[in-house]
């Protein structure tokens, strides 16, 4: 799941360290995608620190959504479905593999529904990952291993500060992100027609899941430990 779609289970939590911890695997591998950080295996070195843990509560919690969400039948159903929407939009030059297209697009859909349905609000959103404890943050990834915290504390200061993701709310913006993700590993991934086409796509995609897709949701929510 995206980063908004994470948030939606944290969407009355008050803890500001928790809901960064939430987002925090997503924010390491946007900052410094060659980082692999494992603090679950070493829970003993955030005990000392009450901030620390709500960054390693949150952290746990994305994992077990994650893994919730990737195993579901929702995930398999909506994948595939949105895969064969998508397929006119390729030929036979492009690079870009439809699954993995259609499995980052039905992730950034849902944070789109999420959006222009106000099941979550972005202002809180930002307001929460600017109040998360920074110094602790910093503590929080040195004892996961990560020394040097300046790439990925100036990726979270430009993250913060451009409010990206309010740009979710309209679909060509689905598209445009689709491709910067992709032109991370292919060279000229899509043509501008080629662009055109997939909002189109993602268009209608979203219009036939949008009476349902509520129900990952409810569905994650109600798997959940009661720890979290």
């Amino acid at each position: 799941m995206n980063f908004l779609s994470h948030f939606y289970f944290e969407r009355d939590n008050h803890d500001e360290n928790m809901v960064i911890g939430v987002i925090l695997p997503d924010l390491v591998k946007n900052a410094q995608k060659e980082s692999n950080l494992y603090p679950l295996k070493e829970k003993h070195l955030f005990e000392a620190d009450k901030y620390q843990l709500s960054i390693l509560s949150g952290w746990e919690k994305h994992l077990e959504v994650d893994r919730i969400f990737h195993s579901s039948e929702f995930f398999k159903t909506q994948t595939n479905a949105l895969k064969q929407l998508i397929l006119p939009v390729f030929d036979e030059k492009s690079p870009v593999k439809p699954f993995f297209l259609a499995h980052i697009g039905l992730e950034l859909v849902l944070d789109h529904l999420l959006t222009v349905k106000g099941a979550v609000s972005i202002p809180t959103f930002y307001e929460q990952l600017t109040l998360a404890d920074k110094p602790a943050l910093a503590h929080f990834l040195k004892n996961c291993g990560l020394n040097n915290t300046s790439t990925f504390f100036s990726f979270l200061e430009q993250f913060i500060s451009s409010r990206y993701l309010f740009s979710y709310q309209k679909m060509e913006n689905i598209s445009y992100a689709l491709n910067r993700i992709c032109m991370r590993l292919w060279e000229n991934p899509f043509t501008e027609v080629q662009l055109s086409l997939l909002t189109e796509r993602l268009e209608a995609y979203k219009e036939s899941i949008e009476p349902d897709y509520m129900e990952i949701f409810n569905g994650i929510e109600g798997m959940l430990p009661p720890l979290f």
